[in-house]
């Protein structure tokens, strides 16, 4: 079971722990030479072998050494990823800084449309007010023609009255009779 998960880990990238130095070792143990010193974060490459609490590597160099097994770590170490944060950072602030940006322009946008807003309701209020009072006016005038035709027609009444009396009251003229000439 041990050979299987180093089989896999064959090759692999991996880190020094961010919070060390080690010495690469020529052997799987602290009585073998020192080979060289792996700063903390930086990537070696796991080999198959382990020994102990040692497994081999290759450092970032291409040297090929010992360190213990519970310093190596399968996460970037913050020195690879701190550059990496820190330009996506920069992405985020710039995507931040133009959102803000629309942000205010879109502000300006709806202090002006409340503002035509507000001049269309004026409009509004005052164009129905004037459609009240025309409304007014014709019906006022529609009355006043009815009254105009209910006067004309009573003074036609009137005088068709005082003409049917007066026919009624004037002489006739008398007929001729026929037998006049004879």
């Amino acid at each position: 079971m041990l050979l299987s998960s180093n089989l896999l880990a064959e090759g692999q990238s991996r880190y020094i722990s961010d919070n060390v130095f080690l010495y690469l070792l020529g052997g799987p143990g602290t009585e073998f030479r020192i080979l060289g010193s792996i700063e903390a974060g930086q990537p070696v490459t796991l080999l198959n072998e382990t020994q102990g609490d040692y497994s081999k590597i290759i450092d970032h160099k291409g040297r090929e050494g010992w360190v213990q097994t519970n310093l190596i770590s399968s996460t970037q170490s913050f020195r690879e990823q701190v550059p990496a944060l820190t330009t996506e950072l920069a992405q985020a602030k710039a995507k931040l800084a133009g959102v803000l940006s629309s942000t205010d322009n879109h502000a300006d946008e709806v202090t002006e449309l409340k503002a035509k807003l507000s001049e269309l309701e004026t409009n509004l209020a005052k164009t129905t007010q004037e459609r009240d009072e025309l409304k007014v006016a014709v019906d006022r005038s529609a009355q006043d023609e009815r009254f105009e035709l209910w006067r004309q027609g009573g003074l036609i009444a009137g005088m068709g009255l005082i003409l049917g009396i007066i026919l009624v009251y004037l002489p006739r003229p008398q007929r001729r009779s026929k037998k006049r000439w004879m």
